[in-house]
């Protein structure tokens, strides 16, 4: 009996954390769908307005920081915005 039991909380927690973990992915890309919805708002035959390089130098930077960009990306971007 207590191996029955000891199965049956091991299968538990096995499902609690496949869903929990489900579940935070799902969110994550949720966030962003909802992230690049709203990038793409607006008039499709308006031109954008031109983003400041100095705030997307601060952008990638962060972004390399949080290991989101590799040091050959966070270059490479580096270079297509300084021209």
């Amino acid at each position: 009996m207590p191996g029955l039991l000891r199965g049956v909380a091991r299968t538990a927690v096995i499902a609690g954390t496949a869903t929990s973990v489900s579940n935070r992915v799902s969110r994550r890309q949720a966030r962003r769908w909802a992230e690049q919805e709203d990038y793409g708002a607006g008039d499709p035959g308006t031109a954008a307005p031109a983003a400041d390089p100095i705030a997307q130098l601060k952008d990638l930077g962060e972004l390399h920081a949080q290991g989101v960009l590799t040091d050959e990306e966070f270059a490479a971007q580096k270079a297509r915005l300084l021209g």
